[in-house]
């Protein structure tokens, strides 16, 4: 078995159709959604643990990809440079998964990468720059 975690974003056009679905029906692939959402122009994004054979895996990644859907391997992973940052909490806002919030009465931007899905909002949304994506070698994320 074959199985990776991938990053998703899927066009205005296609974030109604059943794509993922069809991972499951016509490629075989076992795939647990891991964070998904749609942005503020209406196009969408999801992160996904997908699992089969590696052909099954590529044919289906291929399928997605003549869809439209941006697909990335989601092998890399979000840091904070702690010297950059302001504790403004711009990155709070945008954080779907809660690994950014306001530790109180402290008022304190906190960071659990346990929590993080890869999903890079919070790298545009910080003004000193002070969420990062980094590569790593993890094949999965905990």
């Amino acid at each position: 078995m074959y199985s990776k975690i991938l990053k998703l974003r899927f066009p205005v056009t296609e974030v109604q159709k059943p794509l993922v679905c069809n991972l499951a029906l016509e490629y075989g692939l076992v795939f647990n959604i891991l964070n998904a959402g749609i942005l503020p122009r209406k196009e969408g994004f999801m992160v996904l643990e997908v699992t089969g054979s590696r052909k099954n895996f590529k044919d289906g990644v291929k399928y997605l990809k003549s869809q439209g859907v941006g697909v990335q391997n989601a092998s890399r992973e979000i840091k904070r440079l702690e010297n950059k940052c302001t504790h403004c909490g711009s990155c709070t806002a945008v954080c779907p998964t809660g690994a950014l919030y306001i530790k109180r009465p402290e008022m304190e931007v906190v960071f659990d990468q346990q929590k993080c899905s890869v999903c890079e909002l919070c790298v545009t949304a910080c003004p000193p720059h002070a969420m990062v994506v980094r590569p790593t070698n993890q094949l999965f994320f905990e």
